[in-house]
């Protein structure tokens, strides 16, 4: 596990987003900074940032990155541990602080808003810190020669958090908070994944079949459910798409036999 391991200096890197998030809220640039940010990303359509909004969304997440199972199942694991405990963050970090949203402070009409009006529990953005935590899991569970290319996700975990703003929904404080607290849940879901057991990763485990009948429940949920704003249907059915040729794959592995590896 050696080349796994977590440098302990990226347990700080979350300290800088939360410390720029402090200085925005006391330094009296909380409506500013919004009303910034929500202009100047109105020069690319709703459907843009609907659709990274939709890759914040915890079921959207675990279906785009379902393939994983087959393809690496440790990181598919690292990023189903850092997304609960970041669900768990959240759920206890919200009502906690219990923070307006924008449209419950800003008068209508002042700023862009996609979806239906959000007044409550800004703080910390959730989409944004389950898009963190699952690129910081990706990231910190694979290979250290490996994780250079994976940086991009959080390019991309960053675009999930200004689509935040996008659509009207948060701050650029929540969307901070969450890239650091989102941070943090990725490390910590990295280091359970990194101790999981090798033997235990295979598509005939039963972890393994427990993930994918979490794929049964995840295209239930992109079925009957609306993620976040209607815009994002077409993608919820490409989720579903996407989840069923994983476990017409998946189904297939169990009947294959494992190549002898005796000598």
């Amino acid at each position: 596990m050696r080349n796994k391991a977590i440098h302990a200096a990226a347990w700080f890197i979350p300290l800088a987003p939360l410390a720029l998030a402090f200085a925005i809220y006391f330094g009296d640039l909380q409506s500013s900074s919004f009303l910034f940010i929500n202009r100047l990303t109105q020069t690319l359509p709703d459907v843009v940032w609907a659709g990274l909004t939709f890759l914040g969304n915890g079921w959207g997440l675990f279906a785009i990155a379902f393939p994983l199972l087959l393809l690496a199942p440790r990181l598919l694991t690292a990023g189903i541990f850092s997304g609960a405990i970041a669900a768990i963050a959240s759920s206890i970090l919200k009502p906690l602080f219990d923070l307006p949203r924008p449209a419950g402070v800003l008068t209508e009409g002042t700023f862009y808003r996609i979806g239906a009006p959000l007044l409550h529990n800004a703080f910390p953005s959730g989409h944004t810190l389950t898009a963190f935590a699952v690129a910081s899991a990706l990231y910190f569970s694979c290979d250290q020669e490996k994780r250079k290319p994976l940086l991009l996700l959080f390019l991309l975990a960053c675009l999930v958090g200004l689509s935040r703003n996008a659509v009207g929904a948060h701050w650029l404080t929540d969307v901070l908070a969450g890239a650091g607290v989102g941070i943090w849940c990725g490390l910590l879901g990295a280091l359970l994944a990194n101790q999981f057991p090798e033997n235990q990763l295979g598509p005939r485990k039963i972890w393994s079949h427990l993930i994918a009948l979490g794929g049964v429940v995840a295209m239930y949920a992109h079925l009957t459910l609306t993620m976040d704003l209607e815009l994002n249907l077409p993608l919820q059915y490409f989720s579903i798409a996407i989840v069923a040729f994983t476990l017409i794959f998946y189904v297939k592995a169990q009947f294959v036999h494992a190549p002898n590896k005796s000598a």
